[in-house]
């Protein structure tokens, strides 16, 4: 077999393997949604995963941001078959990974489902490194067209920025199920955790912004899962004002910072392209 027609038969394999995983997410998600006798997510495992069960767990709505992500991963996996995208280099070499976090999305699911908690903890930390490896070799390259940014930057950077709050709540969940713990306790452990994720979301922003779609996108989400804490503790139960404000606050804070970082590496760009 010739180096071209090895080329071609991997790239036939990863857009089987995209089409196919995100077919499976989708149906993943309706099932822990309560479709095909699924248990929906908030009534499984004792409770563990629902909006009141601790301070990090985001408000009801913030769930609906699923139906975006599960678009574009749609979107990405319709890309992938088209000869324009689905031969681009940049293009491939994300497929994978995002393959991986498909079908880790639906691990994620099946242990929730099971009552496999502290499971769900391990499987949610894949879901975000494979993503992070989509996100880091998306910034190597430019994006070859807007349409490519659309259907491989921004999927890519909901499904991370959702992901990286989710971990966050996911570990306070695996937590108060093993101790025990009210939901209303531990203000002091979640306005630290929220520190950390305003800190994180800094990091994200600067190694990001060259790539300001993907950049955007990864804010996008993770603002929103942040605000969503934030409404439930300040105007929903638990209460807490601290962890509340302590949500708020980092949101703001992943929105300034990417605005602040696209817009230096855009300068920068244009400066570099005087020269």
């Amino acid at each position: 077999m010739t180096t071209t027609e090895r080329s071609m038969d991997g790239t036939r394999t990863q857009r089987i393997a995209a089409a196919c995983g995100a077919v499976i997410a989708v149906v993943a998600a309706a099932w822990g949604s309560g479709a095909f006798g699924g248990t929906p997510i908030a009534q499984a495992a004792d409770g563990a995963f629902d909006a009141d069960a601790t301070l990090l767990a985001p408000a009801t709505a913030a769930f609906g941001v699923w139906s975006l992500i599960y678009a574009g991963l749609l979107a990405f996996a319709a890309a992938q078959a088209t000869p324009m995208l689905g031969t681009r280099e940049r293009v491939r070499g994300v497929a994978w990974p995002l393959v991986g976090s498909m079908a880790l999305n639906a691990a994620w699911i099946a242990a929730v489902q099971a009552g496999a908690v502290v499971v769900s903890v391990g499987i949610l930390a894949g879901i975000v490194a494979t993503l992070s490896v989509a996100a880091v070799r998306l910034t190597r390259t430019a994006p070859g067209s807007a349409v490519e940014a659309l259907v491989v930057d921004v999927p890519t950077g909901l499904y991370l920025g959702w992901a990286s709050v989710a971990t966050v709540a996911n570990v306070a969940a695996a937590g108060a199920w093993l101790l025990g713990t009210a939901p209303e306790a531990g203000t002091t452990a979640a306005t630290g955790a929220l520190a950390a994720v305003g800190l994180l979301a800094i990091a994200i922003s600067r190694d990001l912004a060259v790539r300001p779609a993907l950049a955007w996108a990864t804010t996008a989400t993770l603002a929103w899962g942040l605000a969503w804490i934030a409404a439930g503790r300040l105007a929903g139960a638990p209460a807490d004002a601290v962890v509340g404000w302590a949500a708020a606050l980092a949101a703001g804070a992943a929105v300034l910072s990417t605005a602040i970082t696209t817009a230096a590496a855009g300068w920068r760009a244009r400066r570099a392209r005087r020269r």
